[in-house]
């Protein structure tokens, strides 16, 4: 398995989770993205043993797991990094408590789930009025017929085979959204499991509040590029009994599952720098990587969370171009 961390500035807390997830014995290797942190993330990941892409500018939440995400899968196409059977996804603020994601792995490693989500508990001096939280609760169930939990968790498990139902991933703070309503639409069985971790909860200050108003934006975009507040006929919204992609009784008992390698339908122009099209998907069969390859786009990188190891031909992971503009301002 490997693990893909999102981290934007990050340093504080970055190393501790990095040094939980290698403790997990399924997580072959880790990479940080290090979102246009303006601190040290990138060095502290890189030294606790992780490999880092140091993005030169904010891409957003959703941004920096693609990247990181074809960045992963370069690597397996050439050999350097093994074909994984799933991939985890953790946030950078998880600290030691990211060692508990192993009760996540279970379902997915065994076959029994294609997407595994943590179900936290309340977390202390979390400050938050539920107003993202209820809308991605009401705006998954119109849409997939599914009540979830913990709609905006970013703990998650990943069967490999899986991924091309799923990406490119929604940009910026509507990843988790979409990500859950594109997998029960394309028939991957989804299951939400109760995991202790605890993370920096934001609080109810200016910056909170800001963080909360753009995370609702994209809540709300996700949801009406995949038609979550489609009117019916009547000019109401669509039952969740009758949403697109809504599972009949039973369905979820029984395992029963569609076609998991079709992208679900979504409605709206294609997102900035993630043309779905484009996206590499993941190798069934990794071969040596050939020119033109996803992994040979990018320049070598300038460092490495470690040296080569053996069968690597100077691994590491390839760092995008530095961008001598401004940094932009991602979600």
């Amino acid at each position: 398995m490997l693990a893909l961390v999102p981290a934007k500035d990050e340093a504080e807390r970055v190393g501790a989770t990095v040094r939980a997830l290698r403790q997990l014995p399924e997580v072959a290797e880790v990479l940080v993205v290090s979102d246009g942190s303006t601190d040290a993330t990138a060095d502290r990941a890189l030294e606790a043993g992780a490999h880092c892409l140091d993005l030169p500018r904010t891409l957003g939440k959703g941004g920096a797991l693609n990247a990181g995400l074809a960045a992963l899968m370069g690597r397996v196409a050439e050999r350097l990094s093994p074909e994984p059977a799933a991939l985890l996804l953790a946030d950078a603020d998880l600290a030691e408590t990211a060692a508990r994601l192993d009760r996540l792995l279970g379902p997915v490693l065994t076959g029994e789930a294609d997407l595994a989500i943590a179900d936290l508990p309340a977390q202390q001096g979390a400050g938050g009025f539920g107003v993202a939280m209820g809308l991605a609760r009401r705006g998954m169930a119109r849409a997939t017929g599914r009540t979830m939990a913990e709609p905006l968790s970013g703990q998650r498990a990943v069967r490999w085979e899986a991924l091309p139902a799923l990406i490119p991933f929604a940009p910026g703070f509507g990843v988790e959204v979409a990500m859950t309503i594109d997998a029960l639409r394309a028939g991957l069985r989804v299951v939400e499991v109760e995991v202790d971790l605890h993370h920096n909860a934001t609080g109810k200050d200016l910056s909170g509040l800001l963080h909360r108003a753009r995370q609702a934006r994209a809540i709300t975009r996700e949801l009406s590029r995949r038609r979550a507040w489609r009117p019916t006929p009547n000019g109401h919204p669509t039952p969740p009994d009758e949403a697109p992609g809504a599972e009949a009784p039973g369905a979820e008992a029984s395992g029963a599952k569609g076609p998991a390698g079709r992208a679900p339908e979504r409605e709206g122009s294609p997102r900035d720098g993630e043309a779905a099209g484009e996206f590499p998907q993941p190798p069934r069969d990794p071969r040596p990587s050939q020119e033109g390859d996803a992994a040979g786009e990018f320049p070598q990188p300038p460092r490495d969370a470690r040296p080569p190891g053996d069968g690597e031909a100077g691994g590491g992971i390839p760092q995008p171009p530095r961008d001598p503009g401004p940094p932009g301002g991602g979600e």
